[in-house]
């Protein structure tokens, strides 16, 4: 699941020094080290760069998703961060606050890049990604068909209303135990990527974006207690479980639910056991526009960098078309450029492409989590709160604690500024 990694929390500002590269050879470091398939993207950019020049020369080392960020913020505090490195997007912020990233000069090399996979902070650009990834619904068009429910476009998405009324036909036919598969088993940062969405279609958001200094309106406000009252009501109806099932894909897949709330990472899987009957549906309009989560994993330089001319070198070569589909290509996802030069690359998220879908949605659709320093422990608050609503816990009351600890935690790192 691309770019749903646990956003890493710093534990302060890095201390000074140079770290990452020994004369013109710099260190990078990935997450990849359990994804082969991406790994290998990555390392063919290496050492396409490495053959390309002979001044500078980078080496790889990667390292296992689940340790990733730890990793990082020891090495932080040890003083032996790497030249080069990847950041899950939301982490940005955080991690260009505590003096982990330097800010890059890149120019015109990022001129076609999908918003969403440009990491800033305070006006500056920390970090550029190669891909994103969509949230989106999948089902049967003759499930739909049969219970007379008209599917969505990305130009005409589902109403709010439209939505619980297609959930409530669905489960009127009783054939599904819970109709709708929201992933409400997923763990970690897939809580705040998959329904902060909804809860910012509903009006509400995890946090005030005017200054980053308070959640509160924002998380408990009217609009936020109505997107949770929904949500547990979804519970209460049986139009979704409490706990889904672990394989979500298995189970639209053998008809146990109608409708699954994924990402693009999901279609190829869905459309090959579905084929043509398969529908990929848009994110719904809940009253203040459909969203889906923006921002996947990113490429940054650090502060403490002993070349930075060289991690810079690499970056900039790195961002070449080829390159970033070739990347995108083997991690199934979005690919951040898009140029024709990419999109020829990689047709199928082109127009009338087979995925052309999750790229549109990307780019119409796309709100990014709020690139803040506080970001992690928000997203760790929220979670809490989310999961502690869906299994009974009173909306408002539970909102108004995340707001009360959100602002604590914000006050104690003086607004993060």
């Amino acid at each position: 699941m691309a770019g749903l990694s646990l956003a890493g929390c710093s534990s302060g500002p890095a201390p000074s020094g140079s770290s990452g590269a020994s004369g013109n050879a710099i260190t990078l470091w990935t997450h990849n080290a359990g994804n082969p398939a991406e790994l290998a993207a990555d390392q063919k950019i290496v050492t396409a760069f490495n053959a390309s020049q002979s001044k500078y020369k980078v080496n790889v080392q990667a390292f296992p998703q689940a340790s990733y960020n730890q990793s990082v913020v020891a090495a932080a505090a040890a003083g032996k961060l790497p030249c080069v490195l990847d950041i899950d997007g939301p982490t940005v912020p955080d991690w260009a606050w505590a003096k982990y990233l330097a800010p890059l000069e890149l120019g015109s090399s990022i001129a076609n890049q999908l918003p969403s996979t440009v990491g800033k902070w305070n006006g500056k650009v920390y970090a550029v990604g190669y891909y994103d990834v969509a949230l989106a619904m999948f089902a049967r068009k003759s499930v739909l068909a049969d219970a007379g429910i008209r599917i969505p476009t990305v130009s005409d998405p589902w109403t709010g209303t439209e939505f619980n009324a297609a959930l409530a036909a669905l489960k009127k036919t009783g054939k599904w135990a819970a109709p709708l598969d929201l992933g409400t088993s997923g763990t970690g940062e897939w809580w705040t990527y998959a329904y902060s969405p909804m809860l910012q279609s509903f009006g509400g958001d995890l946090v005030n974006r005017s200054d980053y200094q308070s959640a509160d309106g924002a998380l408990n406000g009217p609009a936020a207690v109505k997107w949770a009252t929904w949500m547990r009501g979804l519970v209460t109806q049986g139009i979704i479980a409490q706990k889904s099932g672990a394989d979500a894909n298995a189970d639209l897949i053998n008809n146990k639910t109608a409708i699954e709330y994924s990402g693009s990472w999901a279609a190829a899987p869905l459309s090959k056991a579905l084929g043509s009957d398969l529908a990929v549906l848009p994110a719904v309009n809940f009253g203040a526009g459909p969203k889906i989560g923006g921002g996947s994993w990113e490429w940054g330089m650090t502060n403490s960098c002993g070349n930075k001319a060289a991690a810079t070198a690499y970056l900039k070569f790195s961002l070449q078309p080829r390159y970033q589909t070739g990347v995108a290509v083997a991690a199934g996802t979005i690919p951040a450029d898009q140029s024709p030069a990419s999109l020829k690359l990689d047709p199928s998220y082109g127009p009338g492409g087979t995925n052309e879908i999750f790229a549109k949605m990307s780019s119409k659709f796309a709100e990014l989590r709020p690139p803040t320093p506080a970001y992690p422990f928000i997203s760790t608050t929220f979670t809490t709160a989310a999961q502690n609503i869906l299994a009974g816990a009173d909306a408002k009351s539970t909102l108004d604690q995340a707001v009360q600890s959100i602002d604590a935690n914000i006050k104690t790192n003086n607004g993060y500024k």
